[in-house]
């Protein structure tokens, strides 16, 4: 799976969140505006810019941001180490989304993080692995992320709605003391708003095996990236490292879009941070 962001994307988000103009951000690079357009709409370059003045200039990690203009990827997972967790991707107009699928092997009662666009490979998982719903996380309700709740929550009535949304109902808001049991799985949650005003990371631990815990972070951050906040790309950036930066390394984050990866490698590789 490619990374949500290419190199562009991440200049280009950055550069809006830092307010700079496309012309200061083309001078630092060493472009024209026009080479510097096609870098941020395209994340290619006919002449390679000057990365690390730009890095600077936008306030991103230099030695990163030319590793993911190098190509860099997380290493891929391999998610049977978490038996029962199902990443399921599914396509709307020009972009995909990611949701997740729990349960416990025992019990086989499941839990969804958001929803993606289609219902149909949620009910297949469900039906195929005998499982019923009990619960239904949402990290933030932007449409790609809640567009099949209607249908789920139609054919899973009793599943409990979780959210951090400012208009749900009191018994469905997220709070910090929440500790949820899904058989012997454990699940928390922490706030991450930025990208979005409700944005809330779920933990989910006590996985067989000693597995790592896991992170659904929606779009918190990404493989490399971080969901776009403008004006608030500060608090988002804060909320990450005290939020999600403070799990263990070997985490599994699971991002909105694109690829798994872990709080280890994003430490290490993410240009928005130090």
């Amino acid at each position: 799976m490619n990374l949500e962001d290419n190199v562009g994307d991440i200049i280009g988000k950055s550069r809006t969140s830092a307010n700079v103009s496309a012309e200061d951000a083309a001078a630092a690079a060493g472009l024209g505006i026009d080479e510097f357009s096609a870098l941020e709409e395209t994340g290619k370059f006919a002449r390679r810019p000057n990365l690390q003045a730009l890095a600077g200039k936008l306030g991103l990690h230099a030695t990163k941001l030319e590793g993911i203009a190098n190509g860099w990827l997380p290493q891929k997972r391999d998610l049977s180490v978490w038996r029962e967790l199902r990443q399921i991707t599914t396509a709307g107009i020009g972009f995909k989304v990611n949701c997740y699928l729990i349960w416990d092997e025992v019990t086989r009662e499941a839990a969804l993080f958001d929803t993606g666009f289609e219902a149909q490979p949620i009910f297949d998982l469900l039906e195929g692995n005998k499982l019923q719903l009990k619960h239904l996380f949402i990290t933030h309700t932007h449409a790609d992320h809640v567009a099949a709740l209607d249908p789920i929550r139609s054919r899973f009535p009793k599943s409990k709605l979780h959210s951090s949304a400012k208009g749900a109902p009191v018994d469905q808001r997220n709070r910090g003391s929440d500790f949820i049991h899904l058989g012997s799985l454990r699940i928390s949650n922490r706030d991450t708003p930025g990208h979005a005003e409700d944005g809330v990371t779920y933990v989910i631990g006590n996985w067989p095996d000693d597995a790592p815990s896991v992170a659904v972070v929606g779009d918190a951050i990404f493989a490399g990236s971080m969901g776009g906040a403008k004006q608030l790309a500060d608090l988002a950036k804060q909320k990450i490292r005290d939020q999600i930066f403070s799990l263990p390394p070997e985490t599994l984050i699971c991002p909105g879009h694109g690829p798994v990866t872990t709080v280890g490698e994003e430490k290490a590789n993410n240009p928005f941070f130090a």
